[in-house]
């Protein structure tokens, strides 16, 4: 156990990303001055309801989109479930497909179309976690009515092609929606030019608070879209409840300063975090323990996936090394957060063919920009350490 004077490695971004400074300072602000209830008619009121649409309005600049199109909500799992189950609510029952490596979310709001008549179907992955493209026709054939994929898978770092999924199925007018929420912490993509209709992130991954999230919205699928739950007229009607100007102020500042970056680093590869990622995955891999998971290329810029196995071949246990690795002073995961408290086969792996054996040894680094580059070559040494008292246990 390593003493609390030493640094400690934060490389779980993709579980939670530490609030930049900037989103610290905005939200104290925001708390000062804008607390009020933004729905009152009174000054405070007012006050909070302008702070409120600015925040709206800064974020519309950072993604190149129409403050109208900007929903807020509690974070990505609430956006996931209300673009999926407000669409299909909007639309007799037909099929839904999805990809056979969603995030729990929007596994759980695709399964819920199930008792309203709706059929789902997953389109399968290859050995990286890639969709196969050779479906594409077929899936978009009736009576398929909406399409959801992953843009950045959180556990094995795969990008999909969601160009070219959007373009087809906006030439056959099938709405489609992205779950972005990884995609949009290493760039702003560009929401003029993306083909795509639902776009759902939260602002936690993005080193913005906890609690808030984003649902962008074409105008002609919001005119049709159904709300979850009744209440107030918050967000034009599509999602009750008091909005909170302190989190959307600071979610605000976080894409302001993602948007502030010359590259977008999901479109751009050997430069920022990807040279980093790099050059970590590069000391790592020195031991033949380590193997990359997910696409070696096509993937997020600051995520490394691997399987790791002991001195005799044998896969490790990703739980057990995200408890030796803390021990070392290095925080990782084995999973999506989601979905690390079971110690049970990744659903992901078993989709990309993993063998059985190895579905428990997946292990998942995301960094970010709290990490220095000269601090590499002591992760890496204490991740040799952690893989070293883990075989030691093993004798």
């Amino acid at each position: 156990m390593r003493g609390p004077e030493e640094p400690y490695f934060y490389l779980d971004g993709c579980a939670t990303a530490p609030l930049r400074e900037s989103v610290i300072s905005c939200m104290i602000r925001a708390q000062q001055d804008n607390w009020g209830n933004p729905s009152s008619l009174h000054r405070i009121g007012c006050d909070a309801a302008e702070s409120l649409e600015r925040a709206r309005l800064s974020i519309s600049n950072s993604l190149r989109a129409d403050r109208s199109n900007i929903l807020f909500s509690s974070g990505a799992t609430e956006s996931a479930h209300l673009a999926l189950l407000g669409v299909a609510k909007s639309m007799s029952p037909g099929r839904l497909v999805i990809s056979a490596v969603e995030h729990p979310a929007v596994s759980a709001a695709a399964e819920q179309l199930i008792a309203c008549g709706w059929t789902i179907e997953r389109w399968p992955v290859d050995a990286y976690g890639k969709i196969q493209m050779q479906h594409l026709d077929r899936f978009l054939q009736p009576p398929t009515k909406l399409v959801s994929l992953i843009w950045g898978q959180s556990e094995v770092g795969t990008l999909q092609p969601i160009q070219a999924v959007g373009e087809a199925c906006r030439s056959k007018r099938i709405p489609f929606h992205t779950d972005a929420t990884q995609v949009l912490s290493q760039g702003c993509p560009n929401w003029d030019e993306l083909p795509v209709d639902l776009l759902t992130a939260s602002a936690h991954k993005c080193g913005g608070p906890r609690g808030i999230g984003l649902l962008l919205i074409r105008k002609e699928i919001a005119e049709r879209i159904q709300p979850l739950f009744a209440g107030g007229e918050q967000e034009n009607g599509l999602r009750a409840g008091t909005e909170c100007p302190v989190l959307a102020q600071g979610m605000a500042a976080a894409f302001r300063d993602i948007a502030s970056c010359q590259v977008n680093q999901v479109e751009s590869s050997g430069s920022g975090i990807a040279t980093v990622r790099d050059a970590l995955f590069d000391l790592l891999c020195q031991n033949d323990a380590i193997r990359l998971s997910g696409h070696p290329t096509e993937r997020l810029p600051h995520h490394i996936s691997m399987l790791v196995s002991d001195r005799y071949g044998q896969p490790m246990s990703g739980r057990a090394l995200v408890r030796a690795l803390d021990r070392e002073g290095i925080a990782a995961s084995s999973g999506s957060a989601c979905s690390s408290g079971r110690d049970s086969d990744s659903p992901i792996l078993k989709a990309m063919g993993v063998d059985p054996l190895w579905q428990r040894s997946g292990l998942r680094l995301s960094l970010g920009y709290w990490i220095h580059p000269g601090t590499l070559t002591e992760i890496n040494d204490r991740f040799q350490n952690a893989i070293d008292r883990m075989n030691h246990n093993r004798v």
